[in-house]
């Protein structure tokens, strides 16, 4: 059975691999250059780096606390010590760290952009190929679009509400002294912010990342990214009582759908014609929410031999 993914991000790495170990050979396509989706890491001139989608990997569950267990066993991540004492996991030397452990052995082809999936004879046609079965873990509205509206499956797909997220990379010159390592503040156009720089295996100039509330971002979306700096640069050195002028670098990113405020309810859907759909958006958002749709995926597809 040949499958292909849609989506190098955690939900689809974790298909990946569920289907390698089962012993299939899926290939993944991907629009990007790196693998990880939000959990990428984005690096920049001057040695600077940014995780600028997660933060950091908590458990809820057993299953996902021990695929944290085996990231921090590989090397793969590190422990962050927060203000108030409490840890979390984050990917070692980036968050993009844990997307490679996750895609180890799995066959990817990266600067692939999938417009539209189309029916071949009993299969579907992926970027020039015949697959039995897809597994899309794009966004709900872009999944719709693969399919058109037409498709059993886009009634339940656009039901999915999601939320934009954009985000400020700020670094400044190192300093022996910080307000803090993180802060969040609902309800205000900066909603979190964090010194990345403060991750184990980072360093050198203080990196600073933040992310704007759901309803700001809404409301600035369309903005260019410089628009995006220049509306954030000004909120966050207040913050941080530091000067503009004195950054070594700043950029902005947009994440159009960076959350889901209305999920799917469900790990994963197929109208039963061989496309699979799922992501964090399936059941709410966050690493483990896209790893529990990721395995729900590669088991849905090997049920359906």
């Amino acid at each position: 059975m040949r499958v292909a993914i849609i989506g190098a991000g955690l939900a689809g790495l974790t298909a990946a691999r569920g289907l390698l170990m089962a012993g299939l050979a899926p290939i993944v396509f991907d629009k990007g250059r790196g693998v990880g989706g939000r959990l990428s890491t984005r690096r920049a001139e001057g040695g600077v780096q940014f995780d600028h989608g997660a933060q950091y990997l908590s458990a809820r569950a057993p299953g996902f606390d021990a695929f944290l267990r085996d990231l921090e066993a590989a090397g793969a991540a590190g422990r962050w010590r927060l203000d108030d004492g409490r840890e979390r996991l984050v990917g070692q030397p980036g968050m993009s760290a844990v997307a490679r452990y996750q895609a180890r052995g799995v066959d990817i082809r990266q600067g692939v952009e999938i417009a539209t999936l189309e029916r071949d004879g009993g299969g579907w046609s992926v970027a020039g190929q015949r697959f039995d079965r897809v597994i899309s873990t794009v966004p709900a509205p872009q999944a719709v679009r693969l399919i058109g509206t037409a498709h059993p499956a886009a009634e339940a797909l656009n039901g999915v509400v999601m939320e934009p997220g954009l985000t400020l990379m700020l670094a400044l010159p190192a300093r022996s002294d910080h307000p803090f390592r993180t802060r969040s503040t609902a309800g205000e156009a900066i909603a979190w912010l964090a010194l990345d720089s403060s991750k184990p295996g980072r360093g050198g100039a203080d990196c600073w990342v933040a992310q704007a509330s759901p309803d700001w971002s809404r409301a600035h979306l369309e903005r260019g990214s410089a628009e995006i700096v220049d509306l954030m640069l000004p909120l966050v050195c207040d913050r941080l009582a530091a000067d503009p002028a004195g950054a070594l670098h700043v950029s902005g990113h947009r994440w159009r759908f960076a959350r889901a405020s209305r999920p799917l309810g469900q790990p994963c859907l197929t109208a039963g014609d061989g496309v699979f759909f799922g992501g964090d958006w399936a059941l709410s958002d966050g690493a483990e929410a896209a790893w529990d749709s990721g395995g729900a995926l590669a088991r849905a597809v090997l049920e359906s031999r």
